[in-house]
């Protein structure tokens, strides 16, 4: 049975859609499949710090794309998650070097070798993004609770519909103390605007920093939020889809629900 390609995009850059690609593909390793994670920002590629691979790379997708190394070279393994391979992006080319055309033909290739492939699309709605969506079959959309972001969010889902490709939603950097105050927008007008299917709610945690800046996976941090968040966003890509999505809550906000019922403050 071939492997999927889910593309992992947003239209605006700065939602955490590396964060999610490393995270949701580490998580999908954990659970026994096969995963492939490819740096599609062809020119500026961060996935690798973000995995902690960065002085492993010898060859990347420019090269295994254009037929200059084969797939298992360009193909980094993680050494601390069973299944896991890294294909990062060229620094030196620009986002012009391959064509959507040559992705479709490097994707049939992915799909012989890795149950999941996770494309790691850049910011923007150009050739990097045509390139990035040439070979999916599915999309992952990553958005803040954010009115840009959700504007952006809306233009890359018709993009993708448009190429008949259906996408999820993921919302990121959710902090629950503004949503309380409403002066974040809460997770439900935005599924309301977008009208997708929600796969999960991401909170702002400072795990997040910490694991980019050792290239530790953020989903073997036992107290990160974020990173069980994207575990179980994991899991209902892998078919648990009944899995109850949760909402991240606010500190203290089951004790306050508990006072406010018994008259004890608002």
């Amino acid at each position: 049975m071939d492997g999927r390609i889910i593309v992992i995009t947003s239209g605006k850059g700065g939602v955490g859609k590396t964060t999610a690609t490393a995270s949701i593909g580490a998580a999908l390793a954990l659970e026994g499949r096969r995963v492939a994670v490819v740096d599609m920002d062809i020119g500026l590629r961060n996935l690798d710090v973000v995995m902690g691979l960065e002085n492993r790379i010898v060859f990347n997708v420019v090269d295994a794309v254009k037929g200059k190394c084969k797939l298992k070279q360009a193909s980094i393994k993680d050494r601390r998650i069973e299944n896991l391979y890294l294909i990062p992006a060229s620094q030196s080319d620009n986002k012009n070097v391959l064509s959507p055309e040559e992705m479709v033909s490097f994707g049939e290739i992915l799909r012989k070798e890795f149950d999941f492939v996770l494309m790691d699309c850049p910011a923007g709605i150009e050739r990097g993004f045509e390139n990035s969506v040439a070979s999916a079959d599915e999309a992952v959309v990553i958005c803040a609770p954010e009115v840009s972001s959700v504007r952006d969010a809306d233009r890359v889902i018709g993009l993708l519909y448009a190429k008949s490709i259906t996408p999820k939603l993921v919302i990121n950097r959710i902090i629950p103390e503004m949503v309380e105050r409403g002066d974040m927008l809460n997770h439900i007008d935005v599924v309301d605007v977008l009208s997708i299917e929600l796969i999960g709610l991401v909170p702002m945690d400072d795990q997040v920093i910490i694991a980019t800046n050792t290239g530790n996976p953020l989903v073997l941090q036992k107290k990160s939020k974020a990173g069980e968040a994207f575990r179980r966003i994991a899991l209902r890509l892998n078919g648990m889809t009944d899995l109850p999505i949760e909402v991240p809550q606010a500190e203290g906000h089951f004790w306050r629900k508990i006072g406010t019922k018994l008259g004890l403050g608002k």
